[in-house]
Protein backbone atom coordinates (compact mmCIF):
# COMPACT_ATOMS: atom_id res chain seq x y z
CA UNK A 1 0.00 0.00 0.00
CA UNK A 2 3.16 2.04 1.00
CA UNK A 3 4.60 1.77 -2.60
CA UNK A 4 1.72 2.41 -4.36
CA UNK A 5 0.90 5.54 -2.75
CA UNK A 6 4.53 6.98 -3.01
CA UNK A 7 4.21 5.86 -6.71
CA UNK A 8 1.03 7.87 -7.14
CA UNK A 9 2.84 10.54 -5.36
CA UNK A 10 5.56 10.63 -7.74
CA UNK A 11 3.26 10.55 -11.07
CA UNK A 12 1.36 13.20 -9.77
CA UNK A 13 4.04 15.72 -9.06
CA UNK A 14 5.28 14.80 -12.54
CA UNK A 15 2.28 15.22 -14.51
CA UNK A 16 1.74 18.33 -12.63
CA UNK A 17 5.02 19.81 -13.61
CA UNK A 18 3.35 21.07 -17.08
CA UNK A 19 5.61 23.84 -17.53
CA UNK A 20 9.13 22.36 -16.04
CA UNK A 21 8.12 19.40 -18.21
CA UNK A 22 7.02 21.22 -21.62
CA UNK A 23 9.09 24.51 -21.92
CA UNK A 24 11.82 23.34 -19.35
CA UNK A 25 13.32 25.37 -16.64
CA UNK A 26 15.39 27.33 -20.61
CA UNK A 27 14.08 28.90 -23.30
CA UNK A 28 15.79 29.73 -26.42
CA UNK A 29 15.85 33.33 -28.10
CA UNK A 30 17.68 34.41 -30.84
CA UNK A 31 20.17 37.55 -30.45
CA UNK A 32 22.57 39.37 -32.96
CA UNK A 33 24.50 42.43 -33.32
CA UNK A 34 23.41 45.24 -35.21
CA UNK A 35 26.58 45.36 -37.03
CA UNK A 36 27.24 41.62 -37.62
CA UNK A 37 30.61 41.38 -36.00
CA UNK A 38 31.73 38.59 -34.47
CA UNK A 39 31.28 38.39 -30.64
CA UNK A 40 31.52 36.54 -26.93
CA UNK A 41 28.26 36.44 -25.67
CA UNK A 42 27.16 36.10 -22.54
CA UNK A 43 23.98 35.71 -20.43
CA UNK A 44 22.89 33.97 -16.65
CA UNK A 45 26.74 32.80 -15.94
CA UNK A 46 27.32 30.61 -19.75
CA UNK A 47 29.01 32.29 -22.60
CA UNK A 48 28.65 31.48 -25.86
CA UNK A 49 31.96 32.23 -28.30
CA UNK A 50 32.52 33.37 -31.62
CA UNK A 51 28.58 34.10 -32.61
CA UNK A 52 28.75 36.63 -35.96
CA UNK A 53 24.92 36.09 -37.01
CA UNK A 54 21.14 34.91 -35.54
CA UNK A 55 21.90 32.73 -33.06
CA UNK A 56 20.19 30.84 -30.68
CA UNK A 57 20.85 30.90 -26.91
CA UNK A 58 19.63 30.06 -23.93
CA UNK A 59 18.31 32.44 -21.38
CA UNK A 60 16.80 31.19 -17.61
CA UNK A 61 12.82 30.90 -17.28
CA UNK A 62 12.66 33.09 -14.01
CA UNK A 63 10.95 36.89 -13.57
CA UNK A 64 14.31 38.37 -13.12
CA UNK A 65 15.14 39.93 -16.55
CA UNK A 66 18.28 38.89 -17.54
CA UNK A 67 21.23 40.62 -19.42
CA UNK A 68 22.59 39.10 -22.68
CA UNK A 69 26.25 41.38 -23.15
CA UNK A 70 28.36 40.83 -26.13
CA UNK A 71 32.09 41.96 -26.22
CA UNK A 72 34.84 41.48 -29.02
CA UNK A 73 38.19 43.54 -29.01
CA UNK A 74 36.67 46.86 -30.32
CA UNK A 75 33.21 47.15 -28.90
CA UNK A 76 30.74 46.32 -26.53
CA UNK A 77 26.86 45.96 -26.13
CA UNK A 78 23.98 44.49 -24.14
CA UNK A 79 20.29 43.87 -24.29
CA UNK A 80 17.93 42.78 -21.63
CA UNK A 81 15.52 40.13 -21.67
CA UNK A 82 12.00 40.90 -19.50
CA UNK A 83 10.41 38.18 -18.67
CA UNK A 84 6.62 37.41 -18.16
CA UNK A 85 4.18 34.56 -17.10
CA UNK A 86 4.62 31.23 -18.62
CA UNK A 87 1.22 29.94 -19.74
CA UNK A 88 1.82 26.17 -19.26
CA UNK A 89 2.04 26.95 -16.16
CA UNK A 90 -1.61 26.92 -15.92
CA UNK A 91 -1.70 23.20 -16.78
CA UNK A 92 -0.78 22.54 -12.93
CA UNK A 93 -4.18 24.16 -11.93
CA UNK A 94 -6.18 22.57 -15.04
CA UNK A 95 -4.69 18.64 -13.77
CA UNK A 96 -5.11 20.21 -10.11
CA UNK A 97 -1.65 20.24 -9.42
CA UNK A 98 -0.58 21.96 -6.45
CA UNK A 99 2.49 20.14 -6.28
CA UNK A 100 3.35 20.83 -9.63
CA UNK A 101 2.85 24.40 -9.03
CA UNK A 102 5.27 24.52 -6.66
CA UNK A 103 7.59 22.12 -8.68
CA UNK A 104 7.66 24.95 -11.33
CA UNK A 105 7.90 27.73 -8.86
CA UNK A 106 11.08 25.78 -7.46
CA UNK A 107 12.51 25.14 -10.35
CA UNK A 108 11.90 28.58 -12.17
CA UNK A 109 9.38 27.51 -15.23
CA UNK A 110 6.24 30.28 -14.36
CA UNK A 111 8.16 33.04 -16.75
CA UNK A 112 9.11 32.96 -20.47
CA UNK A 113 11.21 36.11 -22.39
CA UNK A 114 8.81 38.66 -23.53
CA UNK A 115 10.67 38.50 -27.17
CA UNK A 116 11.62 35.39 -29.52
CA UNK A 117 14.68 37.59 -30.70
CA UNK A 118 16.83 40.67 -29.24
CA UNK A 119 19.40 43.03 -31.55
CA UNK A 120 22.63 43.86 -29.35
CA UNK A 121 23.43 47.67 -30.27
CA UNK A 122 27.34 47.95 -30.23
CA UNK A 123 29.16 50.54 -29.69
CA UNK A 124 32.95 51.16 -30.27
CA UNK A 125 35.25 50.76 -26.49
CA UNK A 126 36.91 53.99 -26.00
CA UNK A 127 40.84 52.88 -26.93
CA UNK A 128 41.75 56.40 -25.32
CA UNK A 129 40.45 56.11 -21.42
CA UNK A 130 43.56 56.40 -20.23
CA UNK A 131 44.34 59.89 -21.53
CA UNK A 132 41.17 61.58 -20.99
CA UNK A 133 41.90 60.07 -17.46
CA UNK A 134 45.02 61.92 -17.52
CA UNK A 135 43.43 65.02 -18.91
CA UNK A 136 40.92 64.68 -16.34
CA UNK A 137 43.39 65.16 -13.68
CA UNK A 138 45.31 67.98 -15.43
CA UNK A 139 41.70 69.58 -15.94
CA UNK A 140 40.74 69.43 -12.15
CA UNK A 141 44.17 70.98 -10.86
CA UNK A 142 43.85 73.63 -13.51
CA UNK A 143 40.54 74.73 -12.80
CA UNK A 144 38.95 75.31 -8.97
CA UNK A 145 36.24 72.96 -7.63
CA UNK A 146 33.07 73.86 -8.13
CA UNK A 147 30.34 72.77 -5.94
CA UNK A 148 27.36 69.86 -7.63
CA UNK A 149 24.85 72.65 -7.95
CA UNK A 150 26.86 74.80 -10.14
CA UNK A 151 25.44 76.24 -12.90
CA UNK A 152 28.26 74.58 -14.88
CA UNK A 153 27.33 71.42 -13.62
CA UNK A 154 23.73 71.29 -13.88
CA UNK A 155 23.91 72.73 -17.88
CA UNK A 156 24.54 69.10 -19.01
CA UNK A 157 21.93 67.69 -16.92
CA UNK A 158 19.35 70.02 -18.30
CA UNK A 159 20.81 69.69 -22.49
CA UNK A 160 17.90 69.63 -24.96
CA UNK A 161 18.00 67.63 -27.68
CA UNK A 162 16.24 66.39 -31.08
CA UNK A 163 13.69 62.88 -30.40
CA UNK A 164 12.47 61.51 -33.44
CA UNK A 165 11.04 58.19 -32.82
CA UNK A 166 9.09 55.81 -35.21
CA UNK A 167 7.24 52.53 -35.89
CA UNK A 168 5.50 50.22 -37.93
CA UNK A 169 2.43 50.41 -36.82
CA UNK A 170 2.30 53.44 -35.45
CA UNK A 171 0.37 54.77 -32.28
CA UNK A 172 2.36 52.88 -30.35
CA UNK A 173 3.51 54.12 -26.72
CA UNK A 174 7.02 55.60 -25.92
CA UNK A 175 9.14 55.45 -22.83
CA UNK A 176 12.65 55.82 -21.27
CA UNK A 177 14.78 55.85 -18.83
CA UNK A 178 18.24 55.95 -17.50
CA UNK A 179 20.48 53.09 -16.77
CA UNK A 180 23.83 54.14 -15.16
CA UNK A 181 27.24 52.68 -14.75
CA UNK A 182 28.68 55.61 -12.55
CA UNK A 183 27.42 55.88 -8.71
CA UNK A 184 26.58 59.87 -9.77
CA UNK A 185 23.96 58.94 -11.68
CA UNK A 186 21.07 56.89 -10.27
CA UNK A 187 18.97 54.44 -12.41
CA UNK A 188 15.44 55.52 -13.32
CA UNK A 189 12.07 53.60 -14.27
CA UNK A 190 10.51 53.95 -17.20
CA UNK A 191 8.57 57.51 -17.81
CA UNK A 192 6.30 57.61 -20.26
CA UNK A 193 6.72 60.48 -23.35
CA UNK A 194 3.85 60.24 -26.02
CA UNK A 195 2.66 58.19 -29.21
CA UNK A 196 4.82 57.29 -32.28
CA UNK A 197 5.44 59.26 -34.78
CA UNK A 198 7.26 61.56 -31.90
CA UNK A 199 8.80 64.78 -32.99
CA UNK A 200 10.59 66.88 -30.65
CA UNK A 201 12.82 69.27 -28.67
CA UNK A 202 13.29 67.53 -24.96
CA UNK A 203 15.42 68.15 -22.36
CA UNK A 204 17.38 65.25 -20.78
CA UNK A 205 17.39 66.38 -16.74
CA UNK A 206 19.50 63.51 -16.09
CA UNK A 207 20.89 64.27 -12.83
CA UNK A 208 24.54 64.13 -11.73
CA UNK A 209 25.49 64.17 -15.10
CA UNK A 210 28.02 65.30 -16.17
CA UNK A 211 31.13 65.38 -19.25
CA UNK A 212 33.36 62.82 -17.08
CA UNK A 213 30.37 60.29 -16.69
CA UNK A 214 28.22 60.55 -19.51
CA UNK A 215 30.39 57.63 -21.42
CA UNK A 216 28.71 55.56 -18.54
CA UNK A 217 24.73 56.45 -18.85
CA UNK A 218 23.00 55.23 -21.35
CA UNK A 219 19.27 56.12 -22.40
CA UNK A 220 17.32 52.99 -22.80
CA UNK A 221 13.99 53.66 -25.76
CA UNK A 222 10.85 51.55 -25.04
CA UNK A 223 8.27 51.07 -27.62
CA UNK A 224 5.02 49.11 -26.54
CA UNK A 225 1.73 48.89 -28.53
CA UNK A 226 -1.26 46.16 -27.43
CA UNK A 227 -0.84 43.07 -29.77
CA UNK A 228 2.90 43.40 -30.50
CA UNK A 229 5.91 42.71 -28.54
CA UNK A 230 7.39 45.47 -26.62
CA UNK A 231 11.30 46.25 -28.24
CA UNK A 232 14.05 48.40 -27.07
CA UNK A 233 16.50 50.59 -28.09
CA UNK A 234 19.50 51.46 -25.98
CA UNK A 235 21.63 55.10 -26.70
CA UNK A 236 25.29 56.24 -25.03
CA UNK A 237 24.45 59.42 -23.35
CA UNK A 238 28.06 60.77 -24.74
CA UNK A 239 26.96 59.91 -28.47
CA UNK A 240 23.24 61.34 -28.31
CA UNK A 241 25.08 64.74 -26.76
CA UNK A 242 27.58 64.55 -29.42
CA UNK A 243 24.94 63.87 -32.24
CA UNK A 244 22.37 66.54 -30.43
CA UNK A 245 19.42 63.65 -31.16
CA UNK A 246 17.97 60.24 -30.61
CA UNK A 247 16.48 58.25 -33.61
CA UNK A 248 14.78 55.52 -33.71
CA UNK A 249 12.56 53.41 -35.61
CA UNK A 250 11.20 49.90 -34.63
CA UNK A 251 9.55 47.57 -36.69
CA UNK A 252 6.97 45.94 -34.05
CA UNK A 253 5.74 42.11 -34.29
CA UNK A 254 2.74 40.92 -33.51
CA UNK A 255 2.01 38.58 -30.69
CA UNK A 256 1.67 35.00 -31.24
Amino acid sequence: MKKVFFIGLILLTILTSCATILSGTKAKVTVSTNTGETVNVKVDGRTYYDISGPTKIKVKRTFTPSVIEAENANSTGSVVVDKRFNPMTLGNIILGGLPGFIVDAIDGSMARPVMKSYIIYMQAKNNQIKIEEVKKEELKKEEPQKPVNSIAETKLEQSTIQWDIKSRPQDAEIFWRVESKTPEVKNSYNKYISVTPYEASKQLNIKGLTPYNAENVSIIIRCEKEGYLPQEQKFNVSTVMEQEEISAFFRLVKEE
